[in-house]
C-alpha cells in the first residue's frame, strides 16, 4: 500500500484569451517550467506544511482534504510565485489530487483530474475556466474553444450551461520574458469584477467578443510560427484587458516598457497585479528593461510536460 506519494504540475502563462474564456471564448495556454509539488501521506491529523491546516487561509486544500477518507499529511513547494497570474492555485490543486489519487488508488485519467481540479477553482474563486487546470494537467500547449482545426481533442468540460473544448495545440519555439510586479492579484475578486461590467455594460460584452476574436487570430498565427503576428495580437488583447478594468499601472509599465525589445507584451492571468509577458529574440534587453521599471523579470522554457507522480513509497 503507498504510504507516500509525491506529485508535480507545472505553472502556465496565458498567450490570449484570459477573462473572456469564463464566458465560453477561445484562450491559449502553456504550460510552463515552473512547477508545483505536493507530497501527501495518511496521518492521524490535517496538516499542511507542519500546521494544522486552517481552511480560512488554505481554501483549495481545506477543499480537497475534504474528498479523502482519511486526514493528510500534506507538504508542499513551489517555484510560481502565489498570485502572479502564473497558475499558481491550478498547479496546487492539480497537483494535489494528482497525488491523492494515487494515495487513494484510485486510476483516474486526465480528463477526469483536470475537471476535479477546476471544480476545486471554481468553489474557491465563484466563477472559472478550466484553461489553468487542462493546462497544468495535460502540460505543452492547449486551446480552449479553439476551432477544430487548431489541434487534437482532448476532452471537454462543462459547468453552469458553458462547455469548454480543450486541444492540444503545438508550439513553436518561443522566447518569453515573464515580468512580476510583485503584487499578489487573487483571481477571484477580478473574475467578479468583469462579471459586473459586463452585465451592465454592453460595451464590455464586444470587448469581451473582440478579446476571444483576437484569440482566433492568434490561434492561427501560431500554426504558421507567425511571431510578428502574435505579437501585435498580444498587444491589442491587453489594451482591451485594460479597458475592462483588470490591469494596473504597475503591469501597463512593464508591458509599455517591453514593447521596445520584443513583438508584443500583454499581462497573463487575472491581472491587478500578478505578472506580465513580452514575447522576444532579446530576453536580456527585456529583462533589463523590466529591472529598471521595479518588476522581477525571468525567462521562461514552454514545452513542460503536464501533470506527474514524481515519487511514491510503499510500505
Amino acid at each position: 500500500m503507498t504510504a507516500t506519494v509525491t506529485a508535480t504540475a507545472p505553472g502556465k502563462l496565458i498567450i490570449l484569451g484570459e477573462h473572456a474564456v469564463v464566458y465560453g471564448k477561445p484562450a491559449v495556454a502553456l504550460a510552463i517550467d515552473r512547477r508545483m509539488r505536493c507530497t501527501l501521506s495518511k496521518a492521524s491529523d490535517a496538516t499542511v506544511n507542519g500546521r494544522p491546516l486552517d481552511v480560512t487561509k488554505q481554501p483549495y486544500i481545506g477543499n480537497m482534504m475534504r474528498h479523502s477518507p482519511f486526514p493528510i499529511r500534506a507538504e508542499t513547494e513551489s517555484s510560481i510565485p502565489s498570485g502572479s497570474g502564473l497558475g499558481s492555485s491550478a498547479a496546487l490543486s492539480t497537483a494535489f489530487l494528482k497525488a491523492l489519487n494515487r494515495l487513494k488508488g484510485d486510476d483516474v485519467d486526465d480528463k477526469r483530474l483536470a475537471e476535479d481540479a477546476f471544480l476545486i477553482e471554481y468553489e474557491a474563486q465563484g466563477r472559472a475556466s478550466p484553461l489553468d487546470t487542462s493546462a497544468s494537467t495535460h502540460g505543452m500547449g492547449i486551446a480552449l474553444n479553439g476551432p477544430e482545426d487548431s489541434g487534437d481533442h482532448l476532452w471537454d468540460i462543462s459547468k453552469n450551461g458553458n462547455t469548454w473544448s480543450v486541444r492540444d495545440i503545438k508550439i513553436p519555439k518561443m522566447t518569453l520574458v515573464v515580468g512580476y510586479t510583485g503584487i499578489h492579484a487573487p483571481t477571484g475578486p477580478l473574475v467578479e469584477k468583469v462579471r459586473r461590467y459586463r452585465n451592465k455594460c454592453r460595451f464590455a460584452v464586444d470587448m469581451v467578443n473582440e478579446i476571444g476574436k483576437i484569440t482566433l487570430d492568434g490561434i492561427n498565427a501560431l500554426k504558421k510560427n507567425d511571431l510578428v503576428t502574435l505579437g501585435k495580437l498580444m498587444t491589442d488583447d491587453h489594451k482591451l484587458l485594460s479597458i475592462l478594468g483588470v490591469s494596473c499601472n504597475e503591469l501597463n509599465k512593464l508591458v509599455n516598457t517591453s514593447l521596445r525589445y520584443s513583438y508584443g507584451a500583454k499581462l497573463t492571468g487575472a491581472g491587478g497585479g500578478g505578472s506580465m509577458i513580452a514575447l522576444t529574440d532579446c530576453p536580456e534587453k527585456v529583462c533589463e528593461s523590466i529591472s529598471m521599471r521595479g518588476g522581477t523579470p525571468f525567462v521562461v522554457r514552454t514545452g513542460e510536460p503536464g501533470a506527474m507522480i514524481e515519487k511514491d513509497r510503499f510500505k
